[in-house]
């Protein structure tokens, strides 16, 4: 896993992957967007759902845990064996939603936990112990991995992921046909 020497560069990571994954969608038509390809795992919608419904949690962490509420991790009513049932949830909760509020939420969402690495401290981003939160799992990591593995980490991946999509989306449409 991929280290940060500060806050200040982690931030600029979410930034800059974030703009690369997101700089895919547009252009995606729009019957394309819940279309499962073969060779890929998730449509362009499931890819967005997953990242929003991260963030979401990640931030909803935190703001918990400021506000002296008990932080269940992953999510309310889902043990860490159960992420596909919480996967389920984030599709659903973003599947009547159109393209266009998807990725300007993505914008918003990923804006916040910009400004929640910026806010925190470098002791607070690197040492671990620093939020209950965090330290939730027996692995009890430090701030900032949990902050890569559901923001830089996984943005990389689905790029790649959609970028795949896109490529087989437009080798497997019938001719004359826009997948």
């Amino acid at each position: 896993m991929r280290s940060y020497e500060s806050g200040a560069e982690l931030a600029a990571e979410i930034n800059k992957r974030g703009d690369l994954f997101i700089a895919e969608f547009p252009g995606i038509p729009a019957k394309g967007w819940d279309r499962l390809i073969d060779g890929v795992d998730r449509t362009p919608r499931q890819m967005l759902a997953y990242q929003l419904g991260w963030m979401e949690l990640l931030l909803g962490w935190e703001r918990d845990e400021q506000a002296g509420k008990d932080t269940v991790t992953p999510a309310p009513g889902f043990k860490w064996n159960q992420l596909g049932s919480l996967y389920e949830t984030f599709d659903k909760r973003w599947e009547d939603t159109a393209p266009e509020e998807l990725i300007e939420r993505f914008g918003v969402l990923r804006g916040e936990v910009i400004q929640l690495v910026e806010s925190y401290s470098e002791q607070e981003l690197f040492e671990p112990g620093q939020r209950a939160w965090a330290s939730s799992t027996p692995s009890a990591w430090p701030v900032w991995k949990w902050v890569h593995i559901n923001t830089v980490a996984p943005f990389s991946t689905f790029r790649t992921k959609i970028r795949k999509w896109k490529k087989l989306a437009d080798c497997t449409a019938a001719p004359g046909h826009q997948p």
